[in-house]
């Protein structure tokens, strides 16, 4: 069965790093596409950034653009989110995702899901 394990959460000051990893397990995912999402108290989940792991292929939210990048590693089988500049509306928890086919933004076409990380950045 498909395992998506988050890790690498924690608490940063404003304008600091942090950096999250994604270890998939159950399946070849050469045809998938793995995506970084978050979820604030309150809010709706929204999609940060996403790879496919065959192409290498990366999108960004345009709140996140510039400070935080999405990378895969194929020998490990981890996607990693580095995030860079973070501010306190960053605060949330950070979830790892994969679904069959092309990197997309809403969530509901995500077939599995990992438990979530959270991130807090203090003012």
């Amino acid at each position: 069965q498909v395992q998506l394990v988050e890790s690498g959460g924690g608490l940063v000051q404003a304008g600091g790093s942090l950096s999250l990893s994604c270890r998939a397990s159950g399946r070849t995912f050469s045809s998938y596409a793995m995506g970084w999402f978050r979820q604030a108290p309150g809010k709706e989940r929204e999609f940060v950034a996403g790879t496919h792991w065959n192409t290498g292929y990366t999108k960004y939210a345009g709140s996140v653009k510039g400070r935080f990048t999405i990378s895969r590693d194929n020998t490990k089988n981890t996607v990693n989110l580095q995030m860079n500049s973070l501010k306190p509306e960053d605060t949330a928890v950070y979830y790892c995702a994969a679904r069959l086919g092309a990197v997309a933004v809403n969530p509901q076409v995500y077939n599995y899901w990992g438990q979530g990380t959270q991130v807090t950045v203090s003012s």
